[in-house]
């Protein structure tokens, strides 16, 4: 293969029939942007350059893939045709030497193997030019390309032009191109817009190039994305993709229709993923794990043996040999320890969570940092926020909060305190106590509401009991 191989990537366009505000290569298809796909796609053949060529909101676009560093950005103020598209990148590539890789923003199922195969055989036959193909069932509304027994190029027509019988022609352009850069560079600038469009296609510096070989690829891999049902469809097929690699590498999914896993995840062998789960972003999902029914894991780490039933976990981290659910809600870049149990409506903000430790249910922990082996008590609270900022509580190891424990923050815990069930802390407690906040309880003897002593005619109620 050529040393050099630039991309350039399609990205200009509106895509109206989205119907959306949203430039179109924006759209997410399992975890990644349309044109993320895209790129993700060359991560075989290592591109030395890679040039994403914006136009409609192309602000946007650029923030979008801003975190990566190695992209260079070429603006078409006019959507004028493929053709224009990649004249605009003729000054970005002053004095390169290589091949350029043409892509599409929005045809995001090309196996980066494709991808690979395409070069090859575009470099070991010395091609001016490799176009990707691909034999329809139904080709209507194709460009059809027709080639010699040798899969050498000899003219491209649009499906308007094409006679009855060239019509019967299977295979179609897929818009995917692979040229020499110095045999483009002496067709490209001079390429015109002789047509009813007024448009300039990248089609017409074919018929000037030689040689010209296709390449066949699954239909499904070159599918554009047009619409909201077509990206629906391309989410099923990129969801197969994804499911057959972790069924095949030692992941069990519990009926996997039911399951949604964007590609940018990690899963090790050996787990069981449950129905009804969705993992989404950079999560990853140790070894041992069960994770649902009912789970939505976000950009978290779940350590190995760890079980999350019906519960969501974002932006955190649980160690290993956790228990989590149902319903626990654990965000804000929390850290759970080893061994730990976060149970039933329990939820955890931006806390960090001693191993051993249990919040059992309906608790609320957050901008926390509890030791090990701490018990929190049904309804424990944090009272984290004053209305302007948000304030820390610490507890120490082995501390025990009862039932219905408001600890007012900031606050410190000491190691070894049992707080008594109903209390409100608002000061830090020394290690190795008692705890307690009670007012002293009052009974009334006879008591009933007052619409049931309208009822009656009794008074009662005036007796009272202090204890």
């Amino acid at each position: 293969m050529a040393d050099s191989l630039a991309i350039a990537v399609l990205a200009a366009g509106k895509g109206t029939r989205m119907r959306s505000k949203l430039p179109k290569v924006l759209h997410k298809l399992s975890g990644l942007t349309l044109v993320e796909n895209v790129i993700a796609s060359t991560k075989l053949v290592k591109p030395t350059r890679k040039l994403a060529i914006v136009g409609y909101e192309a602000q946007q676009v650029k923030a979008a893939l801003a975190a990566m560093d190695d992209i260079e950005f070429v603006e078409q103020t006019e959507q004028l045709g493929t053709g224009h598209a990649v004249q605009q990148v003729i000054p970005a590539l002053a004095g390169f030497e290589g091949n350029l890789l043409v892509l599409n923003g929005d045809v995001p199922l090309l196996r980066p193997e494709t991808i690979e195969n395409m070069l090859k055989t575009h470099c070991e036959n010395n091609n001016a030019a490799t176009i990707l193909t691909a034999q329809m069932d139904d080709p209507t509304g194709y460009g059809r390309v027709f080639c010699d027994e040798s899969l050498i190029v000899q003219e491209i027509i649009e499906h308007r032009d094409c006679t009855p019988a060239q019509r019967e022609n299977a295979r179609i352009n897929a818009g995917i191109y692979c040229f020499n850069w110095a045999a483009l560079m002496e067709i490209l600038p001079h390429l015109k817009a002789d047509n009813d469009q007024s448009e300039y296609y990248l089609t017409d510096v074919i018929k000037d190039l030689s040689p010209v070989m296709a390449m066949d690829a699954p239909p499904s891999e070159i599918a554009g994305i047009n619409n909201r049902k077509q990206l629906s469809e391309a989410e099923d097929v990129m969801q197969a993709r994804i499911k057959d690699e972790l069924l095949l590498s030692g992941v069990t999914l519990i009926n996997a229709a039911s399951i949604t896993i964007d590609s940018t995840v990690t899963v090790e062998p050996d787990v069981i993923i449950e129905p009804q789960t969705n993992l989404r972003g950079a999560a990853v999902i140790k070894a041992g794990c069960r994770i649902g029914p009912g789970a939505l894991i976000e950009n978290s780490l779940i350590g190995e043996n760890t079980n999350v039933v019906h519960s969501v976990v974002s932006d955190s981290e649980i160690e290993a040999g956790g228990r989590v659910g149902p319903f626990a809600h654990i965000r804000g870049k929390a850290e759970i320890g080893e061994n730990c149990r976060i149970g039933n409506f329990v939820e955890i903000k931006k806390s960090k969570i001693g191993k051993g430790t249990n919040a059992a249910h309906l608790s609320y922990l957050g901008d926390a940092e509890l030791g090990e082996q701490v018990n929190v008590g049904a309804g424990t609270i944090t009272a984290n926020y004053d209305g302007r900022n948000k304030h820390k509580s610490v507890l120490g190891d082995r501390t025990k909060t009862g039932a219905n424990t408001t600890l007012v923050a900031p606050i410190t815990i000491g190691a070894d305190v049992t707080i008594a069930a109903g209390s409100t802390l608002t000061r830090d407690v020394e290690p190795d106590c008692l705890a307690v906040t009670r007012v002293p309880q009052k009974t009334y003897p006879g008591w009933r509401p007052k619409y049931l002593r309208a009822e009656s005619g009794a008074e009662g109620g005036a007796n009272t009991s202090e204890k």
